[in-house]
């Protein structure tokens, strides 16, 4: 086993866990607030709105990511009303265009664990919050998104460990995210097994720290179900 090239090719990685971190970041924040207004929609939209939301997820679940990252990478530029319009200095950049899809993808499977999420909560729970003279927002914030978030939790981390693992589609429409960068060392060094291992390893590592954090922020918000200390004496 060659350690030196190890090494080498782990710290040429590294220097490119940055792009795929912002890839995950930005498409976790998009895809959770677009995911949000999605279940808004399915639940309390209208019947036109649900049957838009219903539509959304389902195109979004049902059709390959990577085909959605061609579309929005290689399709949007076709439109003169998208190439005149400001947003376009951002839709050409490849690292943009990775965003977007992956967000909109992201969107399409979380609001369905939100949704599960909300429906989780029992009406009795909600009509108790009232009873005590709770506003909507104090019912949603000290009631309704706990409850929801706890069930929804467990769903969503495998969702956030996908995500991660699909930041790498990314170097298809050349962003030179960790797959990016292996690949293209391959191409120079010929040594895939290797090159790849390293990569593998770095995925390993994020993944496992997510989900430490997933895990924690679960335990936090399930105190209420932990047995509490029994103290002893002598």
């Amino acid at each position: 086993m060659d350690v030196a090239f190890l090494l080498s090719t782990m710290g040429t990685l590294i220097a490119a866990v940055p792009t795929t971190l912002g890839l995950f970041v930005l498409s976790i924040v998009f895809g959770c607030m677009l995911a949000l207004v999605v279940v808004w929609m399915r639940v309390a939209g209208g019947p036109v709105l649900s049957r838009f939301a219903r539509v959304y997820v389902f195109v979004f679940r049902g059709s390959p990511l990577l085909i959605q990252m061609f579309l929005v990478f290689y399709g949007l530029g076709q439109f003169a009303v998208i190439r005149q319009s400001p947003l376009w200095p951002a839709l050409r950049e490849p690292f943009f265009c990775a965003v977007l899809s992956l967000a909109l993808c992201n969107a399409g499977y979380s609001a369905e664990i939100f949704r599960a999420g909300l429906k989780a909560v029992s009406p009795r729970e909600i009509a108790a919050g009232r009873a005590i003279g709770m506003s909507g927002f104090l019912l949603v914030r000290r009631i309704i998104a706990p409850i929801a978030l706890r069930h929804a939790l467990p769903a969503y981390s495998t969702e956030i460990v996908l995500m991660v693992k699909s930041t790498a589609l990314a170097s298809l429409v050349t962003v030179w995210e960790v797959t990016g960068v292996a690949q293209r060392l391959i191409s120079h060094t010929y040594r895939t097994m290797e090159v790849f291992l390293c990569a593998a390893a770095i995925y390993l590592i994020l993944n496992f720290v997510l989900l430490q954090a997933m895990a924690y922020l679960e335990y936090r918000l399930s105190a209420h179900r932990r047995a509490p200390a029994i103290a002893t004496g002598h």
